[in-house]
């Protein structure tokens, strides 16, 4: 939040921002004026302001530079708007055209945008994906408004606008709509040059977004890196005018916090700015008055200030701020604010709520309903579980280089992000890890961080061997956004090409979560698989039997390290944890089908959407080698490691929303997997296996029940959000089967309810606005659905409350599985009847412990007192 304070001289001075606005006393209008000063030249024009793409503009001498000479290249001015009230608008900048080329058709042009909106009636949206009425002055030195028809050389023109000149707009109503008078000054002259008229402007065309543009189309490419146009002064005023000071962004664009064990870890993420030695504070509040008890340095690349506190105060709800003093130029600065609540962690809390969210398409950015149904949940924790952008994300394509092009390119689609979800973030924990997308990749085997060969390029090939595409400086600065807020991480030892690690734990509300990276060690099916012939993940030889040939060894899913740390972390239940979370990019299966011949190809068809009670007469399951239903072997040691905490498995990426029970040796004999639907769902997937599920349950779908997927995995199937034809619009959002998942911890009852909403649903009116099959709700311990072949003694507890109990089989020394227990006796289950059992009862936040040896399978109480 950025605080204002207001002077009552006849003018609006708002701390904190570049904008001054000051009432006219002739007319009454309220005016702007920008400033584009600044003592460093720097990509981040100010809080005021969206530039698309943030690479392609920036300030220098007090001047707003476009870099290049490309199509539609605009900054929006964020707190002024034309609104739909009567009256006038008089909007005035100095230009400098620096690349006078006519371009193809002649038609290149600098100037404004004026009435610019996007689809959803939101000022972001506006600023993203905006259109509206163009006018200026072609490169020529010819006016135009809406199209330009002709534009032969002015020779006289084109040489003022090329030393300076300034294009004013002013706008009036008239009898026939509005009336439109541009015109155009050279720097010494009150009266214009010359002049164009328009009239009977329609209304409706002049509500939304005042922008500056250029715009050019070369017919030599070479020329398009060069500068196009200096903007300066600009200015505004008018009674169709209305200022919204609270839709500033920046320079702190938003925060993203966690707590662990008494730990708080917080990141500021930061516009670009080119004042590194300035630091960030983060601030709270002493008998009234705010006070800085950390400072953070901007990080270069990432633009992320971090901040680390080692004992916080968990117990109370704890408004913080965090300050940063910008550079305004001629050594002044001025200081900005964004404000949060670090909350009171929910250790006593019965009930435990996680929104989980996955697959951030700009389809319906800002996606203010799923922000609005979220907050409605009122969450205690946020998990997005990657794929927060994707690379066309907010138009413009990608830049992949150089460096620091790139680096911007990708914090523009970051920030979006943030625009987005900033107001939930900034007061709960939010927990956000890396997707192949994040990283520029359409699909990702990390292989422990090895780069791609170049000789691949940038494509599918490139992906299939394996490793990073881009290079490892830029994807240390992607993961720096996204987790540098997480944890510390279990073990820090880098990966190849220095890459980083951030899988973790944490503790926090009396859950254990685990935090995985499911791509960094994977390894890529090409090499591995030659017969195959893999491509973009997909075997292109029919005859290539998956389920047999596919699980070869060498394959790797999560790496040694991952499973060592989920083998520790499944038994530790520390710090008061009552249940177990897993969270990663995507779960251990592939629930997905399509059409018999569709079942190999580098490109997945576009899928007609079936009308509700359709079914379609020849899907098969597939076996897509993105998914993590492969490698097979590395799939069964996740599923086998988790389940011995009994732990719940929350994940993402796959698009289409899914619970599932895992099977390992039978179907049902481990845990509970949710994969949330996609926010917006860009590549809409299906399961509608062809001959059905086993053992489904009564009533229930055709495709639920217990199947395989296309790797021969072992699951059973309860509720998938299938996508249908809804008749709404825009259909793209609608009918995909887009939304987001509630998780619903009870720690009291050790039940797990899942619920999954699309994104058209109202929460208020309750489940059966839900997708079909949810809410679904399971006990603790059918995460570990495996079976008994026999029972140890019932164990009776005295003297602890909540106590932890560990299973050990003598025979391998290894923990066949623990549990915190809620209840005073526990019957332990084994899985070999002829096996010697070790059982340890106690507590580890105390290190109380007792065991009894050289159990054996039998009826009767064995007795545990503190």
């Amino acid at each position: 939040m950025i605080k204002y304070s207001y002077a009552l001289l006849g003018c609006y001075f708002f701390v904190g921002l570049s904008l001054i606005g000051c009432i006219n006393k002739e007319n009454g209008n309220l005016s702007f004026k920008s400033d584009f000063n600044t003592s460093k030249p720097r990509a981040y024009i100010g809080p005021e302001y969206w530039s698309n793409p943030i690479q392609d503009w920036h300030l220098e001498n007090g001047e707003l530079v476009c870099n290049v000479s490309k199509e539609n290249r605009n900054v929006h001015v964020l707190t002024q708007k034309l609104d739909a009230s009567e009256g006038q608008l008089r909007m005035k900048v100095h230009l400098r055209v620096l690349n006078a080329q006519p371009g193809k058709d002649n038609k290149n042009w600098v100037g404004f945008s004026i009435g610019s909106k996007g689809e959803f009636n939101d000022y972001r949206d506006n600023a993203i994906f905006g259109k509206g009425l163009d006018l200026g002055v072609t490169t020529q030195g010819n006016l135009f408004v809406g199209e330009i028809s002709e534009n032969s050389l002015n020779n006289e023109y084109q040489k003022i606008i090329q030393q300076g000149a300034y294009l004013q707009l002013e706008v009036s109503e008239s009898s026939n709509g509005y009336l439109l008078i541009l015109s155009l000054f050279d720097e010494n002259s009150k009266n214009p040059i010359t002049q164009l008229t328009k009239q009977g402007v329609a209304a409706e065309k002049l509500i939304g977004d005042l922008v500056l543009v250029s715009s050019y189309k070369l017919d030599d490419g070479s020329q398009s890196n060069q500068k196009s146009v200096a903007f300066k002064d600009w200015e505004i005023s008018g009674t169709k005018v209305k200022s919204y000071p609270e839709y500033t962004f920046g320079p702190i664009m938003f925060s993203q916090y966690t707590i662990s064990r008494k730990v708080l870890k917080l990141t500021a993420q930061m516009a670009p700015i080119s004042d590194s030695a300035e630091k960030v504070s983060f601030q709270i509040q002493k008998e009234g008055r705010w006070s800085s008890i950390q400072e953070a340095s901007i990080d270069k690349d990432a633009r992320t200030a971090t901040f680390k506190f080692m004992d916080w105060e968990e117990n109370k709800d704890i408004p913080y701020r965090l300050a940063y003093k910008m550079d305004k130029g001629d050594n002044s600065k001025e200081e900005y604010y964004w404000e949060g609540t670090i909350r009171k962690e929910p250790k006593d809390k019965d009930e435990i709520v996680i929104a989980g969210f996955t697959g951030n398409d700009h389809m319906g950015f800002p996606n203010t309903d799923i922000f609005n149904q979220v907050a409605y949940h009122n969450p205690d924790l946020l998990f997005f579980s990657g794929d927060q952008l994707y690379e066309p994300s907010g138009g413009f394509g990608i830049q992949r280089s150089p460096f620091d092009k790139a680096t911007l390119d990708y914090l523009r689609k970051w920030y979006m992000y943030g625009w987005a979800y900033r107001e939930l973030m900034k007061d709960r924990p939010t927990v956000s890890i890396t997707d192949d997308h994040d990283v520029y990749h359409g699909n990702i085997w990390g292989e422990s961080g090895k780069p791609t060969p170049p000789e691949y390029g940038q494509g599918a090939k490139a992906q299939d061997a394996g490793g990073y595409k881009m290079p490892a400086p830029w994807v240390r600065m992607v993961e720096r956004t996204q987790t540098s807020h997480l944890p510390d991480p279990f073990d820090p030892t880098p990966v190849k090409q220095g890459i980083g690690v951030y899988y973790t734990d944490m503790a926090y509300g009396g859950i254990s979560f685990a935090i995985l990276e499911d791509r960094k060690f994977k390894s890529a099916p090409n090499a591995l698989l030659p017969n195959a012939k893999i491509n973009n993940g997909w075997a292109m030889n029919k005859n290539f039997d998956m389920k047999k040939d596919g699980d070869v060894p060498g394959a790797i899913l999560l790496g040694d390290r991952q499973l060592h740390f989920l083998d520790k972390w499944s038994s530790d239940w520390s710090f008061q944890s009552q249940m177990k979370v897993l969270l990663s990019q995507t779960i251990f299966a592939n629930v997905a089908t399509l059409p018999k011949e569709a079942l190999t190809g580098a490109i997945i068809p576009t899928l007609r959407i079936m009308k509700e009670g359709e079914y379609p007469a020849d899907d098969r399951p597939v076996s897509d080698l993105d998914s993590n239903g492969w490698p097979q072997t590395g799939r069964n040691k996740a599923v086998s490691t988790i389940r011995k905490g009994f732990a719940f498995h929350l994940a993402g990426d796959q698009h289409l929303g899914s619970t599932i029970q895992y099977g390992v040796d039978s179907w049902n004999d481990s845990g509970f997997a949710f994969c949330v639907p996609s926010i917006t769902n860009h590549w809409p997937r299906r399961w509608y296996p062809l001959e059905g599920g086993k053992n489904r349950l009564e009533g229930h779908p055709k495709y639920t029940g217990e199947n395989q997927d296309g790797f021969g995995n072992k699951m059973t199937v309860h509720a998938v959000s299938n996508p249908l034809y809804t008749g709404m619009k825009p259909s793209r959002l609608y009918d995909r089967a887009a939304g987001y998942g509630i998780v619903r911890l009870n720690k009291n009852k050790r039940t797990i309810t899942m619920e999954c909403w699309p994104r058209q649903a109202k929460p208020q009116d309750g489940d059966t606005a839900q997708y079909e099959g949810w809410p679904i709700v399971i006990d603790q311990e059918q995460n570990y659905g495996r079976e008994a072949a026999a029972y140890l003694p019932t164990l009776n507890i005295e003297g602890m409350e909540n106590p932890v109990v560990k299973v050990i089989d003598e025979g391998s020394n290894e923990i066949v599985y623990s549990l915190r227990l809620n209840k005073k006796t526990f019957t332990p289950k084994v899985f070999e009847k002829s096996t010697k059992y070790t059982v340890t009862v106690g507590e580890p936040d105390t290190n109380t412990w007792k065991s009894i040896n050289n159990i054996v399978p039998a009826e009767g109480i064995i007795s545990f007192k503190f």
